[in-house]
């Protein structure tokens, strides 16, 4: 079911990055049409391929079923995730509705509704899986509860994101106001992102009792057994909940929320039905060391370590978009969409990373929080005894292999082999948390590592010097496209201006006014080169004046008739540098103090008195 949340959040980026065009692959009719199309080819299919497996069942031992049935629940699963992308950069599907009033006004609503499909996508898997997986492992659910208990226990995936965007969309829709402002601002942005995060990791749990129909556990012996384990654990909590998952019927508990009065362990009645008292407390005991050594915390940390991630390499994939720009054009020019190509690369590079980072990394770090929540049964207990036993029954209960590999857990085999090695020598215990603490701490010295290197990126020499050297590759590439084109010219005089490249300024914009002589902003700049530039054998005082009298003649602004005075300064002319300066001084109305020292040095040369 873990596996559920990386598909949503795969789904996310795709719709998230996606960035609609007025223009759509296909004709609205001959979209729906291949919409429905797509749809039940992969219903039919769907269904053929599980009813296959079936048929299998008499042949082949449970175990190798259960590795078909499990492939295919992923295989099918993916190909939901690609029937939606499909949708979203295939058929253009969002471009169909960006005239639709009500979702201009509100984006939130077209999210919900596109999350929706790929919620139906997924439904129809789950639906042709069950009989399969009622039959191969007698799944004693009704179909119904099977299915919607996939769908509530992926939604605190979408939860936050929704909330996020409605938010949003909210303060899109007041006036104007400072506040407003502060929000449309990168600090702003951070500051309200942090805050939403802070409040949702606090509240969320109380919202997902809801969604998840939890009630309170009833009073009586087993609630009375669980409260004294807590409280002889000091693990204080909101409330003891009834988890109504898969119908009650999975033996399985759980723990939720970072401050007590937001915390809820949660029962299943099969848990309490299944097991003894003694095996129930093993699995809160279980339960408990998640609490105790701070594991949802450091989950928080692993999610915010992949923002962290994202944050220091946007650059560099921005820089790779860039050095693929042939291969874009090489589809451009087949007729796909530049801008339908940039979205899908991009969203391709966020979800291979995420995956690889979730299903390694965070992967990792689960599996061992799991073995360490193990073996903290020993802090409560002498004994684990009830914990293996306990394992057993879920091995036994779902039909499925004890052996069974698991990308966020260790198999039931493995967990049961752990706590009977640690039966005769909890040494293992000490080892495993030491492994985990120095896993911790490598962590934590990559993630500063990375920092380092986000922040160098982004801020920092080395980041400016990148951004340079790839902005002036993309000007030089669309130069080579547009040799006719000025403003590539006056781009690349810019750039070579920020980087003192004085040879590079006064080239491209003498190129550029060679194919337009009346952008001011090109006169001027050259004109300033031309008069004070650090490189004194680049200087030429005459041509410096006639630009600056071009460029002055165009548009009369105070830096414009700056570089004017400059020039009549360079060349000797002081009290037309005077008139000029207190022209530029006059209509100033930010930095007047630099305007001011310039006429005192165009005074001072003139032999004015101050």
């Amino acid at each position: 079911m873990f596996a559920n949340f990386i598909y949503f959040i795969v789904v996310l980026l795709i719709y998230a990055t996606y960035q609609p065009s007025t223009e759509t692959n296909f004709a609205p009719l001959e979209t729906v049409l291949l919409f429905s199309g797509f749809i039940l080819l992969f219903a039919a299919y769907t269904w053929l391929q599980f009813r296959s497996l079936l048929t299998r069942r008499k042949s082949e031992d449970i175990r190798r079923l259960d590795f078909r049935f499990q492939s295919l629940l992923t295989r099918h699963s993916i190909l939901a995730v690609a029937l939606f992308a499909i949708d979203i950069y295939g058929l253009s599907m969002p471009s169909l509705l960006l005239d639709v009033p009500l979702f201009e006004a509100i984006p939130t609503l077209k999210a919900l509704l596109f999350l929706g499909l790929f919620v139906f996508y997924l439904t129809i898997v789950w639906f042709c899986a069950y009989e399969t997986n009622q039959r191969l492992f007698s799944l004693a659910i009704p179909r119904r509860a099977y299915i919607w208990s996939q769908v509530t226990f992926s939604i605190p995936v979408l939860l936050p994101y929704l909330i996020l965007s409605a938010v949003e969309d909210l303060v899109n829709a007041l006036p104007a106001s400072p506040v407003k402002e502060f929000l449309a601002s990168p600090t702003g942005q951070a500051v309200y992102f942090l805050l939403f995060l802070a409040i949702v990791v606090v509240v969320a749990p109380s919202m997902l009792k809801i969604i998840w129909g939890c009630k309170p556990l009833e009073p009586g012996e087993m609630r009375d057994r669980i409260e004294r384990l807590c409280s002889r654990a000091g693990v204080e909590y909101a409330n003891i909940l009834d988890w109504p998952i898969f119908g009650g019927r999975m033996i399985t508990a759980g723990v939720m929320g970072f401050v007590k009065q937001f915390r809820y362990l949660l029962v299943t009645r099969a848990l309490l039905s299944s097991l003894d008292p003694s095996e129930i407390e093993a699995v809160i005991a279980h339960e408990i060391g998640h609490v105790r050594k701070k594991h949802l915390l450091f989950y928080l940390m692993f999610f915010a370590g992949f923002m962290l991630i994202s944050y220091a390499i946007v650059d560099l994939v921005i820089y790779l978009v860039i050095f693929v720009d042939p291969v874009f054009r090489f589809f451009t020019d087949l007729g796909f969409d530049q801008l339908t190509l940039s979205s899908v690369f991009l969203t391709t590079l966020w979800g291979i990373a995420f995956l690889v980072y979730f299903r390694f990394v965070f992967g990792y770090y689960m599996r061992n929080f799991e073995r360490q929540a193990d073996g903290f049964v020993f802090t409560l207990f002498d004994s684990a005894q009830p914990l293996i036993s306990t394992l057993e029954k879920i091995a036994v209960s779902s039909g499925q292999p004890p052996d069974r590999p698991n990308w966020h857990h260790y198999s039931i085999s493995e967990r049961m082999y752990f706590l009977a090695n640690c039966e005769t020598d909890r040494s293992h215990i000490d080892r495993h948390d030491r492994k985990i603490q120095r896993s911790i701490v490598a962590y934590l010295a990559v993630m500063l590592v990375i920092g380092f290197v986000g922040y160098n990126l982004n801020f920092g020499e080395t980041g400016q010097r990148l951004n340079n050297h790839f902005f002036e590759k993309i000007v030089l590439r669309e130069i080579d496209r547009d040799p006719q084109n000025p403003q590539l010219f006056r781009a690349l005089g810019d750039l070579y201006y920020s980087t003192r490249n004085y040879t590079g300024v006064r080239d491209a914009y003498e190129q550029s006014l060679q194919l337009k002589g009346d952008d001011p902003h090109v006169l001027n700049n050259l004109a300033w080169l031309y008069a004070t530039c650090e490189d004194v054998q680049l200087r030429d005082p005459p041509r410096a004046l006639e630009l600056a009298l071009k460029a002055a003649a165009i548009v009369e602004e105070p830096h414009i008739l700056d570089t004017l005075a400059e020039s009549y300064y360079v060349n000797k002319f002081y009290d037309l540098a005077v008139e000029t300066g207190m022209r530029a001084l006059k209509i100033a109305r930010d930095n007047r103090g630099y305007y001011k020292k310039q006429l005192e040095k165009y005074k001072a040369a003139a032999g004015i008195k101050m």
